[in-house]
């Protein structure tokens, strides 16, 4: 890297002490949504609406964790309505490139694209940008969504009287909701999940035509919509159930820790502490994606949080662009496996093994402190080989100084700990708690800093407040994706209750020929490749669902060099995740 280069780069106090509300904060802003799905209008009256709807969530969970008591079923109900509606109002349904949006503007820039010019016209372009824009058509959407998404509420006595034998216009609902559920999910995360909720539906139709080897008995039309729809073991399940109330709430806290501060907080004290070393700058990356993980589920908002600051950082030193990147991905990927705060998969875990989610926690203690180690070694070797120092001692923060500056930042974590580990809590209160004390904290940040510079009180006190609230949104944006897809997930697992589960189990164990190891390494490569298109709570409980109990019960009994081997059902569900994060 030339002089002129390293000149490009921010040095350690540039980027760091900047405010991560006014740049960071925008940019990650940006990048999360755009992978989670919220993006829409930013000053018209979509950004209006889509600020009140997130922040009523917001409101509404934390209110059904504390003093709003509701059954669990309405609880998912409505919290399914608040996912779609932020979806559909805030994401076309194609995404274009801006080449095809400026050839709308210029009728000669249509011939300058070959595919533009040799297959479509002016109004099949009219057509394509249409659908690459919220339009009313999109709103519709959102409020049939909502609807079907509720109208287990409105007839909830008469739903359950009938159980199995649904009128016509539950099967309207019910065909309503999957059709739209699907919609959301390809709008979220692309085709990949919709595609295998297809699959699986399809096999529930057309399982008594297929060859005895996969002939499966199907269900009836009715019958799949009850079992998918209007039942617990669907739709709304344990995975939206977990995600309505556990999920939810920890993705706020991360949010909103994040937004206060502590994502930057815990960056800056990686790299004070390792920035001097060899390779400093990479191994700062490890360890500040490590920290942040333990207080966000969210590898994208991690990568982000800290690779603004530590990429830039590792490109000075010399390590080239392409293993940046990869050294920030690697380790900000591990954040969903690293406790207290895990990803959402790991609060299924807790409801499908039903432990309490601490246990869970403390399982993944270990696995996720080896990894961060290893991923430490790792850099020091790269360093090595590429003859890396670290960075100039007085281009780095003073460790101390930073830890005292951001030490409150360690309260909300510090109490979320307490109460799960010294107070046996429930996740839900102990988070609910931790989010009060982080709400104080924001609120009395903006005064603080007003206090010491001798300015009136008051404004700051409303800034703290509207920093809050805009925080308490971003999180109920973040959450749109992970709540749509544990609904979708919710199908896999609804068809799977219908009889289809033994089926694919079984061939499962037969492709295994009864060989445990050989199960092992068929689980680990189908995780992994369907980790390549899914999101991982998606790809867990498929996974989960399917193949969990098939590794348990094969390895019942199973004895190597005289020692009997046993593979808890924690650890059968702790490695779908790991290989599904992977």
């Amino acid at each position: 890297m030339t002089e002129d280069d390293k000149k490009k780069v921010p040095t350690i106090d540039a980027p760091i002490d900047s405010a991560p509300e006014d740049k960071i904060g925008e940019y990650q802003h940006q990048v999360v949504n755009d992978e989670k799905g919220i993006e829409g209008d930013k000053t018209g009256i979509t950004a209006r609406v889509t600020f009140i709807v997130s922040f009523m969530w917001a409101i509404f969970q934390m209110s059904t964790a504390s003093w709003l008591l509701l059954d669990s079923l309405f609880v998912k109900a409505i919290h399914l309505a608040f996912a779609m509606a932020l979806i559909f109002l805030n994401l076309p349904a194609l995404k274009t490139k801006k080449e095809v949006q400026q050839s709308y503007e210029d009728d000669e820039a249509i011939s300058k694209i070959p595919f533009l010019n040799n297959l479509i016209g002016r109004w099949d372009l009219r057509i394509l940008l249409a659908m690459s824009r919220v339009t009313v058509l999109d709103w519709i959407f959102g409020i049939c969504a909502v609807a079907a998404a509720l109208y287990i509420m409105v007839d909830y006595e008469g739903i359950a009287d009938r159980q199995g034998l649904p009128l016509g216009r539950d099967l309207i609902a019910g065909v309503a909701l999957i059709a739209l559920m699907m919609e959301a999910t390809r709008r979220v995360s692309g085709p990949a999940l919709p595609c295998i909720c297809g699959l699986f539906m399809a096999y529930v139709f057309l399982g008594p035509y297929l060859p005895d080897a996969m002939a499966f008995k199907g269900a009836t039309l009715s019958r799949f919509v009850s079992q998918i729809t209007m039942d617990t073991q669907g739709v709304y399940g344990v995975p939206l159930h977990v995600s309505a109330t556990v999920v939810f709430l920890f993705v706020l806290f991360g949010t909103m820790l994040d937004r206060a501060g502590g994502g930057a907080f815990f960056t800056r004290l990686a790299v004070s502490g390792l920035g001097r070393y060899r390779g400093g700058a990479a191994k700062a990356a490890v360890v500040s994606s490590a920290l942040s993980g333990t207080v966000s589920g969210s590898s994208i908002a991690n990568v982000v949080t800290t690779g603004t600051f530590t990429i830039p950082l590792m490109k000075r030193l010399g390590y080239p662009a392409t293993k940046a990147a990869a050294i920030e991905v690697a380790s900000s990927v591990n954040g969903q496996l690293t406790p207290p705060v895990m990803g959402a998969a790991a609060f299924i875990i807790a409801e499908y093994v039903n432990v309490p989610y601490i246990e869970v926690a403390k399982a993944a203690a270990v696995p996720a402190f080896a990894s961060y180690v290893a991923l430490v070694w790792i850099t020091h070797i790269e360093a090595c080989k590429l003859g890396l120092k670290g960075l100039p001692k007085n281009e780095l923060p003073l460790f101390w100084r930073e830890l005292r500056n951001g030490a409150h930042y360690l309260l909300p974590l510090l109490m979320l700990i307490y109460e799960l580990v010294f107070l046996q809590h429930s996740a839900e209160l102990s988070v609910f708690r931790a989010i009060c004390v982080l709400a104080l904290i924001m609120v009395a940040q903006p005064m603080v800093a007003a206090r010491l510079a001798g300015s009136p009180l008051w404004p700051a006190f409303i800034t703290g407040i509207k920093q809050t609230c805009a925080a308490m949104a971003a999180g109920a944006n973040n959450m749109a994706g992970v709540a749509i897809a544990t609904a979708s997930a919710g199908v896999i697992v609804g068809c799977v209750s219908l009889g289809l589960g033994q089926q694919i189990a079984g061939f499962v164990e037969a492709l295994s020929m009864g060989n445990i190891f050989l199960l092992i390494i068929v689980i680990g490569c189908a995780s992994i490749m369907l980790g390549m298109g899914l999101p991982t709570t998606a790809n867990y409980i498929i996974m989960a669902s399917l193949t969990a109990p098939v590794l348990v019960n094969l390895a019942t009994g199973l004895e190597l060099h005289g020692a009997q081997i046993a593979i808890t059902l924690i650890g059968a569900h702790l490695f779908c995740l790991y290989f599904g994060v992977l």
